[in-house]
């Protein structure tokens, strides 16, 4: 049986870590969408701030072993 996304409240992460899960989480976009280009910097600071409002959260997948960011519920 293949368990469940767990969901890693972003606190509990060191900065390094966190860090990392984001970067590699931006690193993904393939084109860029609207009038406004947003420097990988930008990026990685709206990520963080949507984590601090809670509109996203952090999960791992132990099938995988995978971190990820999705979209709070």
């Amino acid at each position: 049986m293949i368990s469940p996304n767990v969901e890693i409240p972003h606190s509990q992460l060191s900065d390094k870590a966190l860090r990392a899960i984001i970067e590699e989480f931006v690193s993904r976009e393939g084109s860029e969408y609207g009038p406004i280009e947003f420097s990988f910097e930008d990026k990685v600071d709206h990520v963080i701030k949507q984590l601090e409002r809670g509109e996203v959260v952090v999960t791992f997948d132990a099938a995988s072993e995978t971190c990820n960011l999705i979209p709070s519920c």
